[in-house]
């Protein structure tokens, strides 16, 4: 007989439930539940082994977020037509859950662990992002793996002034602060958002009322738990340890690292430094030592490492390269490197470096952004590469990895703040290719990109730049160091690292994890406003090399300009099959791109060269511009007829010059006195509104003559 599954529910506010249920489906997972909202209905699943593999020495957590595409009724638009490797926008989601529950495992915990989320069925206006560590964190709730807490994710959106919790997509196009926080119910553990300008004190209410909602998605974990009887966690099989090994390494090695960390301020020598002395901790073992000592006592150096750079970070208020606590690594930066692309800045901060490029495209070169609920267009694009050689390591070229891609998404979402809206007629793709890496290179991104913009002639208004933050903390005094512009180092032996972005006059961008309990508000605030002056210093050194974006874009990259024309036009502009803009194309050597867009059609004429474009623009002009009577044309005889020349006076508009219009004298016909092909000025001396027809006139242009009567009385000119 099947189980009945059981189930949980809890209120978002205004109504929009949200339910909990396990034990209908994927019974055979160590943990499985459903989560819904409305139409929206996300599966999670978690497995564990039993044992770590042999010589395990890490954590093998693996989370996938995928949205399948019949949740939407809709066929994937690849050849195979199935579901492929996940999309960016899947990596991203994945990686946030990923971020939120890797704290949650025992340190000593080794076997592998593999986190499934998939949406089943889509609702057009529920973000299925905002639910997905919800069900991560309710399959892991339910199941004997080992977890310390249960958490939960929710996104915190402020709409017209209001803060919204989990906003539906309508609510979220118009809001001006999109963070999502995940959080157990005492401490908060990951940030990621963006948002335009807004103050540090925003971004701590936006944590505090995403707390509050997070309590209430635990308490309702917590209630399924107990209903459905789940025991004690597993018990799992420990790492090898040796407390007197340990105690040998530390008396013989402590001094040492303490040297090493205060006076090797260079990365290289004191990583050079650092690996001598762990062959001295491994020769110290004698030849009689095992294999499993000699691994555990690299693992007690490294330990042992971590402890003592934190102790003089605390005590002494020394850091690794001999900077005070809230100092930026020295700063250099230029644009214009390379004489090619359409922009282009190299930044430097410290061993951090990154070129970066601007590309300038057409409408047809935006990237095709699809998920289960729709499919978008995004004409501003940005990709982050991280090669070995910027570590000095060795390793195989592969496509970019889940770090690549989240760094690169932080970077965009800090910088797409400050570009132009929709008229903006190009495509923008950005590329930071990091060259060197100690400290976060997706802030070298940021900083390195708005140079780039600028350099490019994007009208971007102000720069924005970006600082990695870190901090240390150590309960048994309650002594805290707060580090701005934080090494690599650092960021492996601190209790939480944040990366802040923003322009002078507000935050764009935030990512941050925590790694400790009880951090207070009173200590984010202050490493938010220490993030801030870090930020000003990095500002200042960039408009001091780049204070304004250029007036135009340079000689060699591409011309474009966007034109809006009544709807009614759009055919005009065309032609029959496609004869007039292939026309224009061809005689001007332009890309033309035409969309309707309500009751407008938007037309994006690219060119290389200005000449053609101004062509073309003017040619587009024409052809949707309204005729007035009483204006003077040049026009060209398209036909010749016995009662006047059909001439084409403006791009696509014809009109009929009567005989009688040519000439103050009488003519029988125009033989000898125009053919098709001649060009001639001409006046619109009316319209006929019912048929459309356009009256011209040659003759008004033409002074009148003389005129005599002849013997019959007929006027003739002189």
């Amino acid at each position: 007989m099947l189980q009945q599954p059981f189930q949980s529910s809890f209120d978002l506010g205004n109504g929009r439930i949200v339910t909990i249920e396990t034990g209908r489906l994927a019974r055979q997972a160590d943990g499985a539940v459903t989560v819904r909202q409305g139409n929206c209905v996300l599966l999670a699943t978690v497995c564990a082994n039993k044992e770590p593999r042999e010589g395990q020495d890490f954590f093998p957590l693996s989370v996938d977020y995928q949205e399948k595409f019949a949740s939407a009724g809709r066929i994937p638009g690849s050849f195979f037509k199935r579901e492929g490797r996940l999309s960016d926008y899947e990596i991203l989601i994945s990686r946030l859950i990923d971020r939120a529950l890797r704290p949650l495992f025992p340190e000593d915990y080794l076997c592998d662990v593999q986190v499934l989320v998939t949406l089943i069925s889509s609702d057009p206006e529920i973000m299925p992002d905002s639910l997905a560590c919800l069900a991560a964190s309710a399959a892991l709730a339910v199941s004997d793996i080992p977890i310390k807490e249960i958490i939960s994710e929710v996104r915190v959106a402020r709409v017209n002034g209001n803060y919204v919790v989990n906003p539906s997509r309508t609510e979220l196009a118009s809001a001006d602060m999109d963070f999502m926080i995940g959080a157990t119910a005492k401490n908060l553990m990951m940030v990621e958002g963006e948002s335009k300008e807004c103050g540090e004190a925003d971004v701590v209410k936006a944590l505090e009322i995403a707390h509050d909602a997070i309590r209430i998605q635990i308490a309702a974990q917590e209630e399924l738990k107990q209903k459905v009887g789940v025991g004690p966690k597993r018990d799992y099989p420990k790492p090898p340890s040796d407390e007197s090994l340990q105690e040998k390494v530390t008396s013989f090695a402590t001094d040492r690292v303490y040297a090493i960390s205060k006076g090797a301020s260079n990365k290289a020598d004191r990583s050079k430094a650092y690996d001598e002395l762990k062959k001295e901790v491994v020769a110290m073992l004698g030849d009689e030592a095992t294999s499993e000592q000699v691994k555990l006592a690299k693992k007690y150096f490294e330990d042992l490492k971590w402890e003592v750079v934190r102790n003089m970070i605390l005590d002494d208020r020394i850091r690794l390269d001999g900077r005070a606590l809230d100092e930026v690594r020295p700063l250099n930066m230029e644009v214009d490197i390379l004489p090619s692309p359409h922009g282009s800045a190299l930044f430097t901060r410290g061993e951090t470096q990154s070129l970066t490029t601007i590309t300038f495209g057409t409408p047809l070169d935006e990237l095709l952004i699809e998920s289960a609920a729709k499919s978008e267009y995004n004409k501003f694009i940005l990709h982050y590469n991280f090669p070995a050689f910027s570590t000095g390591e060795v390793k195989p070229m592969r496509g970019p990895g889940r770090r690549e891609v989240g760094h690169g998404n932080l970077a965009l979402r800090s910088l797409k703040q400050m570009m132009p809206g929709n008229d903006y007629a190009y495509t923008v793709r950005v590329v930071s290719d990091i060259l060197e890496s100690n400290g976060s290179s997706s802030m070298a991104t940021v900083c390195a990109g708005s140079l780039a913009l600028m350099d490019a002639g994007v009208p971007i208004p102000k720069h924005v730049s970006g600082v990695a933050m870190g901090l240390i903390t150590r309960s048994t005094d309650g002594k805290n160091a707060i580090l701005t512009d934080i090494l690599g180092d650092e960021d492996h032996l601190g209790d939480m690292d944040f990366k802040v972005t923003g322009t002078r006059d507000g935050i764009c961008g935030i990512q941050m994890d925590i790694k400790i309990d009880g951090l207070s508000m009173q200590t984010m605030m202050e490493a938010l406003e220490q993030a801030r002056r870090g930020r000003l210093h990095i500002l200042d050194a960039m408009y001091n090399c780049m204070a304004e974006h250029r007036a135009e874009v340079k000689p060699h990259a591409p011309r474009m300009i966007k034109l809006f024309i009544d709807k009614e036009f759009i055919g005009a502009v065309i032609g029959p099959q496609g004869k007039i803009i292939q026309e224009i194309q061809r005689e001007t050597g332009t890309t033309i791109n035409i969309e309707e867009i309500g009751n407008q059609g938007e037309v994006s004429i690219f060119s290389p060269a200005k000449e053609g474009l101004d062509r073309a623009v003017a040619w587009v002009k024409g052809i949707v511009a309204m005729p007035e009577v009483g204006e003077d044309y040049e026009a060209k005889v398209k036909s010749i007829m016995p009662y006047g020349a059909f001439v084409e006076f403006m791009p696509g508009k014809q009109g009929l010059l009567h005989i009688s219009e040519v000439s103050w004298k009488r003519l029988e016909n125009l033989d000898g006195i125009m053919k098709e092909g001649d060009s001639i000025k001409v006046r619109l001396i009316g319209i006929d509104h019912k048929t459309g027809k356009f009256k011209l006139s040659r003759k008004v242009l033409i002074p009148k003559p003389e005129f005599r009567k002849d013997e019959g009385g007929n006027e003739n000119p002189e």
